[in-house]
């Protein structure tokens, strides 16, 4: 030990914030398990360090005896008091001892092992604080690496993993692309943090909204709901807090721009903007778009709802493989069954 180490320290608690105290314990730890594995089977030894110079001392702890049976382990009160006269039966003496010539050797490289130690758990446990709690944020990183489908991507201080679930279906990801994700899930493991992100996350539209329209990102204009199905479509349901500012436009943006913008970033997805409307009426027919609805009828008890729509529009407000009517059922949160205007007359006239 030195007081070159002792500097390392006080500069370890500047930078990293690991307290000087704390790697100082763990290096006497580390001394006396050194010791007793290199240098002596007993256990009853231990280590001191001066904090002022950095020096350390070995001592061997026996306990005041009236008869001694193990020297090792045990001091006659007669001799203890020749070193103090106040101990009495039953203390711990503490005796210096001079360590073997390697131990000097062996000090100098557990101090060294333990401060790097200290220095990699305060940076896991930094990494960990400062992305715990933020899932669903949204991060730009850089595409480091592929391996097994998962993709690797550098977030700067960590790599965050996105996995092939939680990629957007059809997209490609080349070395040094930038792309934008949303944390999925923060875990804390044996080796520090686990970033997980996501691409296909319904969160992922929601924070490029956000960013995109300053409206959203102000409050005036409020995201009530998102369904998605990444790589095909997603629709997102808005309306404003103020009469003055109109939703849809505000999200779109001038000749498309804002909406162009987040559909560039997530592969060409296309994207539905609809006015959220507190009758459940209205809000599903809006839900259905682009299709047009002629009617709506909701049995709240139940959470269903049965759309009627002109024949030539049956096809469209269902969509392809039922997508669009899937969507709106994930948006508005009620079961939906679709019925052409044929139909309805028809069942009307066998009632």
């Amino acid at each position: 030990m030195s007081k070159d180490i002792l500097n390392a320290l006080r500069e370890l608690e500047r930078e990293k914030g690991i307290p000087q105290e704390v790697v100082l314990e763990a290096i006497k730890s580390a001394l006396e398990t050194g010791y007793k594995k290199n240098f002596s089977k007993a256990t009853n030894f231990s280590v001191e360090i001066d904090n002022e110079n950095g020096e350390y001392k070995l001592f061997q702890d026996k306990t005041v005896v009236e008869d001694v049976e193990n020297k090792n382990l045990e001091i006659s009160l007669e001799e203890a008091k020749l070193l103090d006269l106040k101990y009495e039966l039953g203390d711990i003496v503490k005796i210096e001892i001079k360590p073997k010539k390697d131990f000097g050797r062996i000090a100098a490289q557990t101090a060294r092992q333990v401060i790097l130690q200290k220095i990699r758990e305060a940076e896991r446990e930094s990494i960990y604080s400062e992305f715990y709690g933020r899932e669903s944020d949204i991060l730009t990183g850089v595409v480091q690496r592929e391996s097994r489908g998962n993709i690797f991507v550098d977030l700067g201080k960590i790599e965050g993993i996105l996995s092939v679930n939680e990629q957007i279906p059809g997209e490609t990801y080349n070395q040094g692309d930038r792309i934008k994700t949303v944390i999925l899930e923060v875990k804390n493991t044996g080796k520090g943090a686990s970033i997980m992100l996501s691409r296909s996350h319904p969160n992922l539209v929601k924070r490029l909204f956000e960013l995109e329209v300053p409206e959203i990102h102000d409050g005036i204009i409020e995201i009530y709901s998102i369904a998605r199905e990444a790589g095909s479509r997603t629709k997102i349901a808005v309306f404003s807090h103020d009469p003055n500012v109109e939703p849809i436009g505000s999200c779109v943006g001038n000749k498309g721009s804002r909406v162009r913008n987040i559909i560039d970033e997530i592969n060409q997805e296309k994207i539905d903007i609809i006015i959220y409307e507190k009758e459940a009426e209205k809000f599903i027919a809006n839900s259905l778009g682009p299709a047009k609805i002629i009617k709506v009828t909701v049995d709240e008890s139940e959470k269903t709802a049965v759309a009627v729509v002109p024949d030539n529009q049956l096809s469209l407000a269902i969509g392809k493989e039922g997508q669009n009517v899937r969507l709106a059922a994930k948006l508005t949160g009620w079961k939906i069954d679709i019925i052409s205007e044929t139909e309805m007359e028809g069942s009307e006239e066998e009632a």
